[in-house]
């Protein structure tokens, strides 16, 4: 099982670009296979933060859900619109 913290900071008047491509990215995950759980959270304390959780069966789930098309659109929005950092984990 592989673990996933994506953390996400908008830029200025960017959040909800970027809250909305985070939303769709979620919806389309969630049906991939080996997905565990895919979500986004907003920060209670920052309103330019956020972070999207996943867990995956396995790598090659991972890695067939990262070659998508609907992957490299929303995370390229997010990008444009502030800054990724992502933490990994493997149970």
């Amino acid at each position: 099982m592989i673990r996933i913290n994506c953390f996400f900071k908008a830029k200025e008047g960017e959040y909800g670009r970027a809250l909305e491509a985070a939303i769709a990215l979620v919806a389309k995950s969630q049906t991939h296979k080996g997905c565990i759980a895919y979500d986004v959270f907003e920060s209670a304390t920052r309103a330019d933060i956020f972070t999207i959780i996943e867990t995956w069966e396995d790598q090659a789930s991972l890695d067939a859900h990262s070659a998508t098309p609907e992957f490299a659109e929303y995370v390229g929005i997010m990008q444009e619109c502030g800054e990724l950092k992502v933490e990994s984990m493997e149970r």
